[in-house]
């Protein structure tokens, strides 16, 4: 009986960019979720609120191309919010279809307490801010080049 030939094996896991940017993304869940409890915020709706403190009274739909999320996901999120305070919706008073969000005063409140997270990150990093500018580069041209291609066909 002769023997059968080794099959290719895959990727190491430690040697897969996927798994360093996946890997990546935990430590950064793991690291944010105490400061944000504190501010009574899960990541994502930080991420919301960072977008309208630096631009109030965007549209759900810009947040939601900003943030790279569909609706039936950012809606949800922006509804939390808004009964914690922090937002209000509102119909667009030229196009009733569109939903503008905005902050309350506490909302605006919060931004006060938020502004310590990218030190805290680039403290706990220790890397230096053109470092860490690199990286944040690196991986937003990596995110534009990968949805730009068509889904691989698994075949």
């Amino acid at each position: 009986m002769s023997e059968a030939a080794p099959s290719p094996a895959p990727m190491a896991v430690g040697d897969m960019l996927c798994f360093a940017a996946y890997s990546a993304n935990l430590a950064f869940n793991r690291f944010y979720k105490p400061l944000l409890d504190g501010m009574g915020l899960t990541y994502p709706q930080y991420l919301a609120m960072a977008l309208l403190w630096r631009e109030d009274g965007q549209t759900v739909g810009q947040l939601g191309e900003r943030l790279f999320l569909e609706s039936n996901t950012l809606t949800p999120l922006i509804k939390r919010l808004e009964a914690a305070g922090l937002v209000t919706r509102t119909r667009d008073k030229v196009d009733e279809r569109v939903v503008r969000v905005s902050l309350t005063e506490a909302g605006r409140a919060l931004a006060v307490e938020a502004v310590c997270l990218p030190q805290s990150v680039q403290d706990a990093t220790e890397m230096t801010p053109e470092t860490m500018m690199g990286l944040r580069d690196g991986l937003n041209v990596l995110r534009d080049q990968l949805r730009a291609s068509p889904p691989a066909d698994a075949g």
